[in-house]
């Protein structure tokens, strides 16, 4: 039986092939920018570090929404401004921007079992008032339709397959923190749960990448695994538009560049080859963020439920646990 919020529709789905062909864009530094959730304060600050970059290094900065820019911009301003600057640039659909105009799959996030029911019921509820808000912007909705669900970059060198899910679904949770297989790490799920060395070193093989840039299911990490000899990369940014560590208020947006120095604020990151990646945070002006989304979602409201307390405080999560990377 089909339930909404839980299951993935065959159109998400995909082949790891997809990403072995011609990259999408070229580029010697690109911002993958994930899980905006309409916050607008953290769009007008990704778009002030992509300037100060481009003035510090005379270089040009891309940007790439890699999916779910849109969640809680429930009010006509919001959605209009995110979805017309995220339009300007690069960017791949998430279940949120491909279930605007569907009914049938909730939220379209493709819950795993254990996510608890009551998370799934208040995404639905939030993805049907951004449907409602939707519905009056056919021109942009007309634009999201389009959007591709992944795509490959190529930069010094590296082909990154970026994804909003994993290399199998737009919604998929294969590259979930929760499921990575981390030798002698705590594990919220057993063995039984998690992703297989064997299944990501095909994601790799199959891809014909040396990383996967993701989002999706809102933590943030990187890890490396050896596949066929070589390091590779799993990166996932968690949310732009939310905090991401306990006790913090900023979004994460993942840098992936030629340029090998490390950024000041790099919270983590690692060299491939000729290709550096680093999790930068992005200091959105919390307290206007938090305005408007009470504005929208007051106390009792489905987004409320659900988020206010990350909003606030950050999730149970640290950049200790995020940063895998041991090679």
């Amino acid at each position: 039986m089909n339930q909404p919020g839980r299951t993935c529709p065959l159109r998400y789905r995909y082949v790891p092939e997809v990403f072995a062909s011609g990259a999408a864009l070229r580029a010697e530094t690109i911002y993958v920018v994930g899980g905006l959730y309409g916050n607008v304060e953290s769009l007008r600050c990704v778009l002030a570090m992509k300037r100060a970059e481009e003035d510090a290094t005379g270089s040009r900065v891309h940007l790439l929404f890699n999916g779910d820019f849109n969640w809680f911009d429930c009010d006509a301003e919001s959605f209009r401004e995110i979805n017309e600057a995220v339009l300007l640039h690069a960017a791949l659909t998430g279940n949120v921007e491909a279930e605007l105009d569907s009914d049938e799959n909730g939220c379209g996030c493709s819950y795993p079992a254990y996510v608890e029911a009551q998370v799934v019921d208040r995404s639905n509820a939030i993805m049907q008032r951004l449907r409602e808000r939707a519905a009056g912007f056919a021109d942009l909705r007309a634009r999201l339709a389009a959007l591709p669900m992944h795509c490959s970059v190529e930069v010094g060198g590296q082909r990154i397959g970026v994804v909003h899910g994993d290399p199998e679904s737009l919604s998929g949770w294969s590259l979930a923190w929760e499921v990575m297989p981390v030798p002698g790490a705590s594990r919220r799920r057993d063995a039984s749960e998690l992703t297989s060395p064997e299944r990501i070193a095909q994601y790799f093989e199959r891809a014909q990448v040396s990383a996967f840039a993701s989002t999706h299911t809102g933590y943030a990490f990187a890890q490396d695994f050896r596949v066929g000899g070589a390091r590779c990369l799993v990166i996932n940014n968690g949310a732009a538009g939310l905090p991401n560590f306990r006790g913090t208020s900023f979004g994460v947006l993942t840098r992936i560049s030629s340029r090998l120095e490390v950024p000041g604020e790099s919270l983590y990151g690692t060299t491939l080859g000729s290709t550096r990646f680093d999790a930068l945070p992005i200091h959105y002006d919390q307290a206007a963020w938090a305005r408007r989304f009470l504005a929208n979602w007051p106390e009792g409201s489905p987004g409320h439920q659900g988020y206010f307390k990350r909003i606030a405080q950050g999730p149970e999560f640290s950049v200790h646990q995020a940063n895998r990377i041991e090679h």
